[in-house]
């Protein structure tokens, strides 16, 4: 069973903070070393400690359940109002923008506060993949020591984790412009929560039926392959905003035999990769932008929220999970569903 202990919980939270501050100061060295003309300026709409705390909670809670952390934040940010695409500019009233005008995009495209919220909302996740970190060191190493020839079952679970991560990270680079420009919305989010809630009711039936089939032992690293890749395949459908990266592949674990709380460990273990890619991707592209407009300050306490939640959650979902199975979480995202379209789409 797996247990976590405050005060190595806290040591953990503290690393991440002195990672963070790091970066945060190399960025201030180089500011200064900016020509005068350039000079650092304030945030321009920088986040309410309570707001950072909200979006951090969200995206720690719902990162690694099967209830779309992505569709929940589009929420957040909604009720928090920071969904405006109105252009920013700065104390002299002059634009700002994401991409200056050129000749391959003479209007440009100008910063907004949507812009930066996403952005944001993405890059926090390094507090919630620090958390899972932490708390699957043994099989992180485990895989560390296979890639040296050192143990054949971590050498296994490193191929199977990197086969089920190369799909979704092939597609979604190909199609990440397309996604944010026409799937970020709550009608893409109340579609998605119904079909995966459909699908978690059918996959909690197919796996009470078939309990006991596959490889015995139901151990990720036991998986074939093609087991591994199918996983990998399944969890594209989690780039549709809404729809749970956590879910489809705790689901393709029920199909591949794996057991409710072996599927999830397994599905930890890919959000890994995939988590750390996509802030990596969303921080190079739009990550200055997202500085200017909200500051260190709020990045930080986001990605300190983020890790204290997330961590609780993994804990519960796990022993949830192997009591209960999925059941309970399709309902709870057909509920979210019935709200958000009552709210939003009337």
């Amino acid at each position: 069973m797996l247990r976590i202990f405050p005060g190595r919980l806290v040591s953990v939270i503290a690393a991440l903070l002195v990672a963070l501050a790091a970066v945060a100061h190399g960025a201030e060295a180089a500011s200064r070393k900016k020509p005068a003309k350039e000079p650092a300026t304030k945030p321009i709409a920088e986040l309410s400690a309570t707001d950072a705390i909200v979006l951090g909670v969200v995206e720690g809670v719902t990162e690694f359940l099967p209830i779309s952390s992505t569709g929940h934040l589009i929420i957040a940010n909604q009720v928090l109002g920071l969904e405006s695409d109105k252009p920013l500019t700065n104390a002299a009233g002059e634009p700002l923008w994401y991409k200056k005008p050129s000749e391959k995009h003479p209007a440009g495209e100008p910063l907004t506060l949507k812009l930066a919220a996403d952005t944001y909302t993405v890059v926090i996740q390094v507090g919630a993949i620090l958390a899972v970190v932490f708390m699957y060191w043994p099989q992180l190493m485990n895989m560390l020591i296979g890639l040296f020839g050192r143990s054949s079952s971590g050498f296994r679970l490193l191929r199977n984790v990197l086969l089920a991560f190369a799909p979704v990270a092939a597609i979604g680079f190909l199609a990440h412009d397309f996604i944010d420009k026409y799937l970020f919305s709550i009608g893409a989010v109340v579609a998605a929560q119904i079909g995966g809630a459909l699908i978690m009711l059918w996959a909690e039936r197919w796996r009470r039926k078939n309990s006991g089939i596959g490889f015995s032992k139901g151990d990720p690293a036991d998986m074939t392959p093609s087991r591994a890749l199918g996983i990998g395949f399944a969890q594209c459908l989690a780039l549709w905003p809404g729809t749970s990266r956590s879910m489809v592949t705790i689901v393709g674990g029920y199909l591949a035999g794996l057991t409710p709380v072996r599927a999830a460990e397994f599905s930890f273990l890919v959000g890994l990769p995939t988590l750390a890619g996509a802030a990596v991707y969303k921080s190079y592209k739009s990550g200055a932008a997202m500085i200017e407009v909200f500051g260190w300050s709020s990045v930080l306490l986001g990605c300190f929220v983020a890790a204290i939640s997330a961590a609780l959650a993994v804990k519960f979902f796990v022993r949830f999970l192997g009591r209960n199975g999925l059941a309970v979480f399709a309902f709870y995202r057909i509920a979210v569903a019935i709200v958000l379209a009552a709210f939003y789409l009337t």
